[in-house]
């Protein structure tokens, strides 16, 4: 045994309550190193040879270094003390707080009451404590639009110079196409027929520029796409449609015309609205930048989110929109730049106007410090988007490192935290899957293929269902195509069907996630999803050349394909797989 790579953190993402009454006990191992790993548990206060209990853990995810282990435990009245115990090759050694013991476990000192010192500890499972998202985002299905480029329904807002809506209109920076809220509600039967359940909107607040990041009145639908009237009666249609509303905002930083700064840039140092932004010394300047913004541009200025008429207004905007307006979500832009207390009390609100809303965090890099159930519900998963662009449509990794990957951030975050998180693709930050892709329409479908059939909320792009291409911003953020004739219709249907098969199983929104076949070296993965319905293998080819692999199953049992319809049994334990180049296959267990 490797001692100096096991490692277990209480109250952490290593211990947890996933509900109200479970707890997710979690350790880490040099990888292959143990035989058995068990948690030794009992009652803190009643904690002894007579009462404690062991639990047997399992190894839910591995990666090249580690595995790691889980148990899935519901302690009578709450409380939890704890150890752990490791087998190898005739070898035992216990863990607890104390550190490592041979053969026995060893406590010191004077506990509390009956319990021994030196355990591990959960103290109790308070309800309020409990990372809780809301139920219904593990069964969406997002779509994200700009709103600037999907219809354009009334014209009379267009601003002076739009452009004409063409198949093989350009995209620049700053013009415009005329898309609007009364253009999105005359295709929500579009969206209904692809099968969506929940429209991810980025920023439709008052602005100059096109994408509306810019603020300069959060509290109003910018006139070019209608009005707060407008914007009720689109979140209605949507609900009437059994879809919900998720609406993009930067409180992080304002636009260059939001009136405040405009008061400073005008007052200086006497504006009653200085300290609402993070200025080092007045006048303002843009050469050298003498106060903060996003990044280094001027035109953005950061909010002080600590100043209480700051607080005041945005928590107001977060209310509005959810209580008045009927919003669903809230997407928050740069969330990890924004201080921990205002996304506590911005949550509070929140929930307060919607119990069931969810609030999700734009952060690239790991978000434990966000997802402890007083902030946010999820983030967005650029990790796993990265993961799968990397295998399934660059070739840059293989399938070992894959999914190696995918465990990495299972084992980050509460299991709740990745049943919720957001799961894209490409996005309008992004170039487009397709042209990720360099126009490969199998490698593209083998990527969302994946992407609908893992854990988490799958996001798609408009447009990306019927084969739009774009670089990099501005080229990724094209007026969405509504002639049929430049449309792809076979991906539509692909698109479609893979929705439909997600809404269909529940084992593959929220099942177990296991790993079956992932080799170094390798381009073929197969994994496991399944639930007390329905178990599903899956086997997934991103190679050139043509595959077969063999899965080990039990005599007698049956699977079928779902697209062939092909019932297939293993042979002397053996279930052999032949897969096309680019192939995706589907199995599901029969009877």
């Amino acid at each position: 045994m490797l001692l100096e790579a096991v490692f277990h953190q209480p109250k952490s993402h290593y211990a947890y309550a996933y509900d109200e009454e479970t707890l997710h006990i979690r350790v880490r191992t040099k990888r292959d190193d143990m035989d058995r790993v068990s948690v030794v548990w009992g009652d803190k206060y009643d904690f002894n040879e007579k009462t404690i209990t062991e639990t047997e853990m399992h190894i839910f995810a591995s990666d090249t270094m580690f595995d790691y282990y889980q148990a899935e435990i519901q302690p009578p009245f709450r409380r939890f003390a704890y150890a752990f115990k490791f087998e190898s090759a005739g070898r035992t050694v216990f863990m607890n707080e104390v550190g490592f013991s041979e053969n026995e476990l060893q406590s010191g000192g004077v506990g509390m009451l009956w319990s021994p010192s030196g355990m591990f500890e959960f103290p109790f499972i308070n309800p309020t404590d409990v990372h809780s998202p809301p139920e219904w985002v593990k069964d969406a299905v997002f779509y994200q639009i700009f709103p600037e480029r999907f219809a354009n329904g009334d014209p009379s807002l267009n601003p002076p110079g739009t452009e004409p809506w063409t198949p093989d209109a350009v995209p620049e920076r700053d013009n415009f196409f005329g898309g609007d809220l009364q253009g999105v509600i005359d295709n929500l039967d579009y969206l209904e027929e692809l099968g969506i359940t929940c429209i991810y909107f980025t920023p439709f607040f008052e602005a100059r520029s096109n994408h509306k990041y810019d603020t300069i009145d959060y509290l109003k639908v910018d006139p070019q796409f209608g009005d707060n009237a407008k914007a009720k009666e689109l979140v209605d249609a949507a609900h009437a449609r059994g879809m919900r509303v998720m609406l993009d905002a930067v409180f992080n930083h304002s636009g260059y015309y939001f009136p405040p700064f405009q008061d400073v840039l005008k007052h200086g140092e006497q504006s009653r609205f200085k300290d609402w932004f993070h200025i080092r010394s007045f006048p303002l300047s843009t050469d050298p930048l003498n106060y903060d913004t996003f990044g280094f541009v001027a035109s953005m200025p950061k909010l002080n989110t600590e100043n209480p008429e700051v607080k005041a207004y945005l928590l107001e905007v977060a209310r509005y929109w959810v209580e008045d307006i009927g919003v669903d979500a809230w997407r928050l832009d740069v969330a990890n730049e924004v201080d921990h207390r205002f996304w506590r009390e911005f949550r509070d609100v929140v929930k307060a106007a919607d119990p069931d809303a969810y609030i999700l965090g734009e952060i690239w890099h790991n978000s434990l410090a966000w997802l402890g159930g007083d902030q946010f519900d999820a983030v967005m998963n650029y990790p796993v988007t990265n993961s799968i662009i990397d295998f399934f449509v660059k070739d840059d990794i293989d399938a070992a490192t894959f999914m190696g990957q995918l465990d990495k951030m299972l084992i980050s975050y509460p299991k709740q935290a990745n049943e919720a998180a957001f799961n894209l693709l490409d996005s309008h930050d992004t170039p487009r899957l397709l042209t990720l892709a360099e126009g490969n329409k199998d490698r593209m479908k083998l990527a969302a293929a994946f992407q609908l059939t893992y854990l988490g909320s799958p996001c798609i792009y408009y447009g990306d269902e019927i084969g739009m291409d774009g670089g990099a911003d501005p080229g990724c953020r094209k007026p969405m195509i509504w002639n049929e004739e430049h449309q792809d219709h076979d991906l539509f249907q692909f698109y479609q069907s893979m929705i439909d098969l997600r809404k269909t199983y529940a084992a593959l929104r929220d099942g177990t996630f296991v790993s079956r076949q992932a080799e170094a070296g390798s381009r073929v993965i197969a994994f496991e999803r399944s639930d007390d319905d329905n178990r599903f293998v899956l086997a997934m080819n991103s190679s050139i050349s043509p595959a077969v692999i063999e899965l080990e199953e039990d005599e007698g049992t049956v699977f079928r394909s779902l697209d062939s319809h092909e019932r297939m049994q293993p042979e002397a334990g053996k279930l052999t797989l032949e897969l096309a180049p680019f192939e995706a296959v589907i199995l599901q267990e029969d009877g």
